[in-house]
Parts: C-alpha cells; structure tokens; sequence
C-alpha cells in the first residue's frame, strides 16, 4: 500500500482496540524546546510523520545531534552548536514547522535559507516581513511566501502581532523569547486564534525547563528579568495525538466500536474537543484512565459545534455530520483556507461525490446528513486529514470507495489505514 496512488476502503463494521498515534503537535514542539534549551533531553513515544521527520532534520541541519536510543526513544544533545557560514533548512510541508522554527532559525548570526515544499510553499509567510525586522533580523521574502533568506540574531523588543491567521507564529516567538532570555519583554497579540495550542506550548516550554512569560489572558505575554537556564537533563513523553485520534473515534462512532488507547482527556491539545460534537451526537462513551471506549448509538443525532480553536476537527466532523440524521452545523470555516488544501471547498467537493451535500454560509458550514453516503471515486487534494475523513465516511457507504493520492496520511499519520485494517476495515 505504500506510495499507492489510489486506495479503494470498503464498507465495513469497526471493533477491537488501537493505540492512538503520537501527537505532531506535541512531538513538534519539543523538538523545538529540545533545541533551544542547549542542553540533553531524551523523548519517549517519538512521533514518526512527515512532520515530525522534518522538525528533526531542522534541528540536526542548525547543529543538534540526534541519536535514536535501543528502546526507540531518542536523544537530542543542542549543548554544542556550531554556526555555519550559510545554512538552509526545509520544511517539507510542515506548516507548523516553517512558522515555529523561522525565529527560533533567526537566532543565529548566520545566514538561513528556509524552504519547504507541496501546498506550503502557497501559505502566506508575510507575518515574518512585518514582525522580524522589529526584532532586528533581515529577510527577503518571495511576496510573503517561501523561500525565505533570514540573517539575525534575533533581539526581542515589545512587539504587537496578529493572531488571526494562527498561533503557530506566536508559538515561534514565545520558543526564541525564551531562548534569547527575554528581559522585561512584553508581546502583544489581537484576534488570537487556536488558544489551546499556545497552552500546549507554554506546557511544554514548562516541561523543559524554559524561561516561562506571563499570560494575560492571551491577550499578552511578558518576560520577566529573571534568567532561567538549566542544566537538568530532560525526559519528555510525547502525547498521544488527539487529531489523528479524532478519526478513530468518529470511526468507531459511525463504525461500531471500539477501545482507543493512548489520548489523555487532560490533555490541553484542542482537538479533544471531538468528545463534545461525539457526546452531542448521542455517541456512547466510556472514559477510563488512558483509554476511551466508544460505541455506535442506534441513531446519530446531528450536533452543533464551534471549530474556531480547533480547525483541524473539521474534516473527522463532517465524516461524523454524515452518517447523523438530519443537519449539522460546524463554525470557523473561515480557518479552513490556508490548509494542505482549502478544506471548506474541498469537503464540499468531495464529500459532495458521495451524495453528502455540504453547504458554506460565510462563516458556517452546514452538513446535510442522514442522506445516504454513496459509493464514488474521490481524491484527498493531497491532503492528509482529507484522505482519513473519506476513508471514515466509507464505513457506512453503499459500495466501495476510493481515494486518489491516499498516501498524503504520512504527513501526520503514516499508518492510518494498518491501523483501521486492525479494527475490521476492507482497505485494498
């Protein structure tokens, strides 16, 4: 099945029990945080996406040296990083990547050329033109977007951003803040979006030991004069992935059912929002320590609910909004346009393949249920959330349905379909 250019998933009754995959939000960052502390930190439950490939080969191109250890955990020493005369770093198609690492990358005196690839060299990186030159560092950009050519160091100084488009910029400021030891350092934010993704980075930050601001209701972020800098060596367990873990659940929910091992429901990851639209939907849930088992109710009732803080939940929402009677309704559609794909249209246009019509009013996406999902041949636009949502809408189809370019699940969740293959599902 790997590199396959067309999957076909079969209608199919989900039991058994998974382990969810390891969280690329979580792994990400503390690649991030690994980097900047200068220092040794061990990570446990190792993500292996796309993603998280990338984010290690950034840091391992800006001098940090990775060993994977016996048990699968690995070591990332950053205590000794040479400066290079001119480094380049890709991205691949990691945006979270390219919008965390560009300033932490601008703490060096030397230059970098930062690049990606696929659908990231079209998002909009021209935040990066109006904030870093106010903290001293030089960049050329292509009209906003990739490549980008930056030459610091990064000095911090009081700035106002704008959170609108997505906290990942803000999660990069925060990181290189706190590794330049930001003295009495404020940083202002408007209109920020995706709250709980910065609680998960000052979360990390916490865990390994960098200096931490003060959150004023994520309105702004001060540093304070003290300078925290530590010689402990970390160990850092990676969460399992509420996103990827979001598809598993909708899947047993419209499926059958099954036990999901591995997301932890304190987790501060938005995503765990999906047991709000699940539990709205009538969704039996049983949550224990470490594991959620979740069986599929006689009948799904449609659901409403506010995707703001959690864009990402859109694609499994509308898997779950298909298979309910009657229509849901699913806010923050206007955070979908700057994803691997523009997920409103392309939800409409694929799911729309499969006798499922989606409606977009401005700001709200209402999903006509209950119609019958019928068998058609679709493609994930390269889109890795986009594949799992239509492989998990296929549970309840009338026939066979295949995905063009199925393979985009690696970006964060290479074994999606080996993992759905062991609850009961037909993948060929």
């Amino acid at each position: 099945m790997d590199g396959a250019q067309l999957i076909t998933v079969y209608p199919s009754k989900i039991s058994g029990e998974i382990v969810a995959p390891a969280s690329k939000s979580s792994m990400q960052r503390a690649c991030a945080a690994a980097f900047v502390k200068k220092g040794i930190s061990i990570i446990h439950n190792p993500g292996i996406a796309n993603d998280d490939k990338a984010s290690l080969a950034v840091i391992q191109t800006l001098g940090a040296i990775v060993t994977e250890l016996e048990n699968g955990s690995l070591k990332i020493d950053s205590s000794d990083i040479s400066t290079k005369e001119l480094v380049t770093i890709d991205f691949g198609e990691s945006g979270l990547g390219s919008r965390m690492f560009t300033p932490i990358a601008a703490l060096s005196a030397s230059k970098v050329h930062i690049t990606g690839h696929g659908s990231l060299t079209t998002r909009p990186m021209n935040f990066f033109d109006e904030v870093l030159p106010k903290l001293e560092v030089d960049i050329q950009s292509n009209e906003g977007k990739l490549p980008l050519d930056i030459q610091g160091p990064l000095v911090p100084h009081n700035i106002t951003v704008d959170g609108s488009l997505s906290s990942q910029y803000l999660t990069g400021l925060l990181l290189s803040f706190a590794a330049a030891q930001a003295n009495n350092v404020t940083i202002k934010v408007e209109n920020l979006k995706s709250k709980p993704y910065i609680d998960l980075t000052l979360k990390v930050m916490e865990d390994f030991q960098l200096k931490l601001p003060e959150n004023h209701n994520y309105e702004s972020f001060t540093f304070g004069t003290e300078s925290v800098i530590s010689k402990d060596t970390i160990v850092y367990q990676v969460e399992g992935d509420w996103s990827g873990g979001a598809f598993l659940l909708v899947a047993a929910a419209v499926g059958g059912s099954s036990v999901i091992k591995g997301l932890d429901v304190q987790s501060t990851q938005a995503d765990k929002a999906i047991l709000n639209a699940l539990q709205e939907s009538g969704v039996q849930l049983s949550i224990g320590f470490d594991q959620i088992e979740i069986t599929k109710p006689t009948s799904l009732k449609p659901f409403r609910f506010d995707a703001t803080e959690c864009p990402d939940l859109f694609p499994p929402l509308v898997a779950l909004a298909a298979n309910c009677q009657g229509d849901s309704m699913i806010e923050g559609v206007t955070r979908l346009a700057h994803k691997e794909s523009d997920r409103g249209l392309t939800l409409q246009e694929e799911f729309g393949k499969m006798g499922i019509e989606v409606e977009l009013k401005g700001d709200v996406m209402i999903v006509h249920g209950g119609t019958g999902i019928q068998s058609a041949t679709t493609t994930s636009h390269n889109d890795h959330r986009i594949a799992m949502a239509i492989a998990v809408a296929a549970l309840n189809a009338n026939g066979p349905v295949a995905i063009q370019d199925p393979m985009a699940v690696k970006k964060s969740y290479p074994n999606f379909y080996e993992h759905i293959e062991k609850l009961g599902v037909k993948v060929v």
